[in-house]
């Protein structure tokens, strides 16, 4: 595997591309497929991956796979240098880099909600509000339940963490009664 370093030189080559083309959303799109094949495909992501195989033998079996693909021209060359350089196996982390770029261009934030159980509808709607109100951009936002936590919700997007759990307003109010500042 490699570094996040590298992951993300490589994205930004891309995106740079995208961006002077004027296909980066299009690339995104393709580059997103692309590692999603190989996630669905383990046994194609292993042999185009796997240094076992010769570089001949992972370049035909990446050949099969384009020639069937209607991604750009850019992705494809690009995909083939990622499986020349040896860095094919970080396909997924460059994607999810990639997407992270693209939103920035975009203005759309992303938010990972943390919640004790399901979230209602109305109740996503009413956080991404905020959310969007807060960060002046649109908001992607991204559920899961912990089923350790008692109640309530963490919202993280980019740096800011807001921690809504009932666990730690407890912890607060026990640090508010040590402190003797309760009313």
């Amino acid at each position: 595997m490699i570094g996040a370093k590298i992951s993300r030189r490589y994205a930004k080559a891309l995106l740079g591309i995208g961006q002077e083309e004027g296909q980066y959303e299009a690339y995104g799109k393709n580059l997103k497929e692309f590692a999603d094949f190989c996630m669905a495909n383990e046994e194609f992501y292993r042999i185009i991956s796997s240094q076992i195989f010769s570089l001949e033998d992972r370049k035909k079996v990446l050949e099969a796979v384009l020639e069937k693909s209607e991604f750009a021209d850019t992705v494809k060359n690009f995909l083939r240098l990622l499986l020349d350089k040896a860095r094919i196996g970080a396909i997924k982390e460059i994607t999810d880099y990639y997407a992270s770029l693209t939103d920035e261009i975009s203005g759309i934030a992303r938010a990972d909600i943390i919640t004790a159980r399901p979230l209602k509808t109305e109740s996503l709607t009413k956080i991404e509000e905020v959310l969007r109100n807060l960060t002046a951009k649109k908001v992607k936002s991204s559920v899961k339940e912990d089923s350790s936590l008692i109640g309530g919700v963490v919202v993280k997007i980019g740096d800011l963490v807001f921690d809504g759990r009932v666990q730690a307003q407890i912890e607060g109010l026990k640090e508010t009664m040590r402190r003797g500042e309760y009313s």
